[in-house]
């Protein structure tokens, strides 16, 4: 599978997940699509999904006794390492750790981890 088809598929795992825990209404760019998202973040997209599958690959079915929380703290350490390889200087929110994140936020990386763990199934 290709970075591009990978990102998709979290953009849109994303989406769902925004759609199901935020509080409220999302903001506008937390629910648009890929067209409109800039370059950096499909390349962050496809690579978190990349590290994610991977992991899942790698630990031939072991990943799948992961908490919930460890599976969500891993697409967020992902997502961070990628905000650092994007920027030189960040904003805080970007790579805040994973403690410091909102509940749907953590929940949705949750969601993230468990919808591509399901594409292997």
């Amino acid at each position: 599978m290709s970075d591009t088809e990978g990102g998709r598929r979290f953009r849109a795992a994303w989406i769902a997940g925004v759609r199901r825990h935020f509080p409220g209404e999302p903001k506008p760019g937390y629910v648009s699509g890929w067209d409109e998202m800039p370059e950096w973040e499909r390349s962050a997209a496809g690579a978190v999904y990349a590290q994610v599958r991977d992991l899942i690959e790698a630990s031939e079915g072991g990943a799948a006794k992961l908490s919930r929380e460890q599976k969500s703290r891993f697409v967020a350490i992902s997502w961070t390492a990628q905000m650092y390889r994007a920027f030189t200087d960040p904003k805080p929110g970007y790579v805040a750790d994973w403690s410091e994140l909102p509940e749907w936020q953590r929940e949705t990386d949750a969601d993230i981890f468990e919808a591509i763990e399901a594409e292997r199934d």
